[in-house]
């Protein structure tokens, strides 16, 4: 018997039926074994011996594994064609080893990059040993990310409280987005000025811009205000211009290659709005298998690969179905081949493409992420096989009777459409291109103004990142590695470092903190060359180049001396540097040009950045006799205005005491009169501190609100604003209300009514929340799959399994399948029960061992180097 293990169990199933009875296709789920989240399991001072952790659910897959080999004559590791894949193997080959199940069972590693009847059958007549040069660049990857977050971390947590984490890959790329915005912040606009006429020569009119002034040749900011720019306009209209030149210049543009991971990501972003996350997500699915008319098929290559090549028999199916659906005259005479030089191991995968060209993205009906995705690469790779687009480029000079005036008219027409029949690549911020086609006109004919205008123009900052160009500029720089992009970009949003506004990366105080303390204290492993040459020495790792602990010795010694000399120092040490370095984000120049670190409640102290246990804030000086506060943030006009300083807002008619608007740390709040406890309510978000008067105030201090007693039991029911917003509360059952001013308004029935509802909504006093989308029945068990609203945000409900949705998810936009891979993650985390699976014939219980099952040593895995040099980790239990 034949024991094949894969990663996932949709791999596991369409394998297995590939294969036939002599093969078990069991999965793993993925990663088997972790590093244990504590100090000690990376020591540097055993030479990087590493302890390894295996959680419950990977515990009992590996158990089912190990019963299986011990019957088996081989055990074929067929985990994913890259590092992770291959780390996977070794880690699943070092439990078993540690079992001593392999006993006489020959070991080999076998490596497809498609899931097809033919990749599989293929592959398994070509195996191979285990590549330790690969498992070894997993090794020192993972060390060093551990090595970086576990003990940057602590430093980050000590030194500037309120910090979530950094992250050796994830840090640097937060540097990108807060460098963008400082360049945005510092960017001064420009004034200049166009000037373009409608011109006419024989029949059709067409526009031409002024390029020459005066005799001059015009810059960009030579017409610099209005007074220029309408001199340069009458010089226009006052004179007569005759076409000076008329120049035709052929051209052709070639499609781009079919899609790595990289781009992939970069034109879901651009065309889908997907995010990268998602991306891969849907890719993954791909992969793995779609069901087609009854059989479980592999849609397209591998999805995580640097190659741009494709498989000699991919490009000639591509060229006949171009000939099929387009006609032979977009098919090039010599088939396109595409290279790119190997920058790691990686590089020896396929680019993305569909398994068969010959299905059309019509024709399968594929749901979704999935269809659109899959659309998406089946026209990228049917594209780059392509004829190129020719086009004609036309320019025309005119210039006036004096010389004094020139313009100039552009135009591009596509005399043959080529591949762009199929797919034109995006672009992220796309430049203003002429493509209007010209009339024909003669040289040397006369042209007639018709009108002449003169445009206004300021110049822009550089836009911030979108997913898109921030992968883009990732690739660019070295930075990570495709396969960590989608990751790297989820945890900046989930630690709140950054947020998403129409879809482009703005850092929040947080993150700029984060990036300010780490340049400040450990700029050499923020700056974007030292990265990207770490990242070449794990590549020469993974080539055998390079020794991997060589490698983490070189690392760890200058970094371990960083460590140490930022811990000698104090804590104001530290807020005087980022006072500094944040200066002009924090404290930007006033209108009236007084200090901007003037307290304005004192007058004589002078504001700095604190930390407290909930994280940084600007405090006064003076404190504690003046306990002038703010966040970080600060508004601008007639918000800054209102927030700078505490004002009072009139007198409390009830007991006379004087109600004041103050700003804190947490944003600005009423409070009611002085002394040690003065009852305090903090402004809802939707309210301007500008726009607060008395009765406002007042309203809130009140909170919360009686609405009246509950008709069933005669107790109160109360209306308030909680952390999680407007709520009605009754005995212990909240209900979410839609805004904050229902809270001041909702009436006794429609406050009963949406507690009623709250409580039918499931068991518990509670209730369960409102369901926004029923998404159908949960494949494993029947059970409903919904998207519900909570009280933390939307979320999806599988029987006693919940799981949260991704930031900046649409939760409208959530399918079926998303919602079951998400629901499996969170499982696999620990959270909720596991979907009983659909009624089955039971299981005969298995026998009891015999002596004849005696445990046999296990036989030792036949790899590229001898068992000596392998890495420390095997010292760790891994059951």
């Amino acid at each position: 018997m034949n024991v094949v293990v894969v990663e996932s169990p949709a791999k596991a199933k369409t394998i297995n039926k590939y294969l036939g009875g002599d093969y078990v296709v069991l999965a793993s789920y993925g990663h088997v074994r972790d590093l244990p989240p504590k100090d000690g399991s990376v020591r540097p001072d055993e030479d990087f011996a590493m302890s390894w952790d295996v959680d419950a659910k990977s515990s009992k897959r590996l158990s089912d594994i190990a019963e299986a080999v011990k019957k088996a004559d081989r055990l074929i590791l067929a985990t994913d064609p890259d590092r992770e894949g291959e780390a996977i193997s070794w880690h699943v080959l070092e439990v078993l080893q540690k079992k001593r199940v392999l006993k006489d069972a020959q070991v080999q590693r076998v490596v497809f990059n498609a899931i097809t009847k033919s990749a599989v059958t293929e592959a398994m007549k070509s195996p191979r040993d285990l590549d330790m040069e690969l498992v070894e660049a997993y090794l020192a990857r993972r060390a060093l990310d551990y090595l970086v977050g576990f003990t940057l971390s602590p430093v980050l947590w000590r030194k500037l409280p309120g910090s979530r984490s950094a992250g050796r890959v994830q840090s640097v790329a937060l540097r990108l987005i807060v460098d963008r915005e400082l360049e945005i912040e510092r960017f001064q606009t420009q004034e200049y000025w166009t000037v373009e006429a409608d011109m006419a020569s024989g029949g059709e009119s067409f526009v031409a811009r002024m390029v020459k002034h005066q005799g001059k040749r015009l810059t960009k900011f030579d017409l610099a205000d209005e007074t220029s720019a309408m001199a340069a306009k009458a010089a226009v209209e006052g004179a007569s211009f005759k076409v000076a030149s008329v120049e035709k210049k052929p051209g052709k543009r070639a499609p781009a290659p079919p899609f790595t991971t990289s781009t992939l990501q970069q034109e879901a972003a651009r065309k889908l709005g997907f995010s990268a996350q998602r991306t891969m997500q849907a890719a993954q699915k791909l992969y793995e298998g779609v069901d087609i008319g009854g059989e479980t098929v592999g849609l397209i290559t591998y999805m995580r690969t640097d190659g741009v090549q494709a498989a000699p028999e991919a490009i000639d199916e591509a060229r006949q179905v171009i000939g099929g659906i387009y006609g032979r005259e977009y098919v090039p005479e010599q088939a396109r081949l595409y290279r790119t030089k190997a920058k790691n191991a990686q590089e020896a995968h396929e680019a993305i493409r569909p398994t068969s060209l010959a299905r059309n993205p019509g024709s399968l009906r594929l749901d979704g992420d999935l269809g659109r995705l899959y659309e998406l690469i089946w026209k990228r790779m049917i594209a780059s096989q392509m004829e190129s687009a020719r086009i004609e480029r036309t320019t025309i000079e005119l210039e006036s009777a004096d010389g004094q005036t020139g313009l100039r008219a552009t135009g591009q027409v596509i005399l043959f459409d080529g591949y762009l029949a199929v797919y034109e690549e995006g672009r992220d911020d796309p430049d203003d291109e002429e493509s209007g086609r010209l009339p024909l006109v003669k040289e040397g004919a006369e042209a007639r103004v018709a009108a002449a205008r003169a445009a206004q123009h300021f110049t822009e900052p550089p836009p911030r990142y979108s997913e898109a160009s921030l992968v883009k500029k990732m690739e660019e720089l070295g930075i990570g590695r495709p396969s960590t992009y989608a990751s790297i970009l989820t945890v900046l949003r989930d630690r709140a470092y950054v947020r998403m506004e129409k879809n482009r990366f703005i850092p929040e105080d947080k993150g700029r903190l984060v990036t300010a303390f780490l340049e400040q204290f450990f700029r050499r492993y923020v700056e974007y060359d030292f990265t990207a040459a770490l990242e070449e020495k794990l590549d020469q790792v993974s080539a055998g180049d390079l020794d991997w602990k060589v490698l983490l010795r070189d690392f760890w010694q200058d970094f371990q001396a960083a460590v140490g000399e930022i811990s000698e120092l104090r804590v104001t040490n530290v807020l005087d540097a980022l006072n500094d370095a944040l200066g002009p984000h924090i404290f930007p120049e006033r209108a009236d040009g007084t200090d901007p670190r003037a307290c304005p409640t004192c007058g004589t102290g002078r504001l700095s950045l604190k930390t407290g246990k909930f994280g940084a804030f600007i405090g006064c000086s003076n404190y504690p006799e003046c306990r002038y506060t703010r966040p970080i943030a600060q508004p601008d006009g007639e918000e800054a205005d209102a927030a700078n300083g505490d004002r009072e807002l009139g007198t409390d008619p009830e007991t006379g005491l004087v109600v004041f608007l103050k700003s804190g740390r947490f944003g600005p709040y009423v409070q009611l009169g002085e002394g040690d406890k003065p009852k305090r309510s903090s402004l809802p978000k939707t309210w301007s501190p500008a726009a607060m008067d008395l009765e406002k105030g007042l309203r809130l201090l009140r909170l919360p609100r009686e609405v009246g007693d509950h008709p069933e039991d005669g107790k109160p029911i109360l209306a308030g604003i909680g952390r999680y917003g407007p709520f009605v509360q009754h005995d212990g059952t909240y209900a979410n209300l839609e805004n904050v001013d229902e809270v001041f308004e909702v009436g006794l029935n429609r406050a009963v009514a949406l507690l009623a509802e709250k409580k039918a909504g499931g068991k518990g006093r509670r209730g369960e929340a409102a369901a926004l989308k029923e998404l159908g029945a949960h494949p494993a068990d029947g059970a409903p799959v919904r998207v519900l609203s909570g009280r933390y945000g939307p979320y999806i409900k599988h029987g006693s399994t919940n799981a949260n949705i991704p930031r900046g998810g649409d939760p409208q936009a959530i399918t079926l399948e998303q919602a079951v891979a998400l629901l499996a993650e969170r499982e696999a985390k620990g959270g909720g029960k596991k979907p009983a699976k659909k009624a089955a014939k039971p299981k005969a219980e298995k026998p009891a061992k015999t002596a004849a099952e005696k445990k046999a040593p296990a036989k030792k895995a036949a790899a590229k180097k001898p068992a000596a040099k392998k890495p420390a980790a095997k010292k760790a239990a891994a059951s």
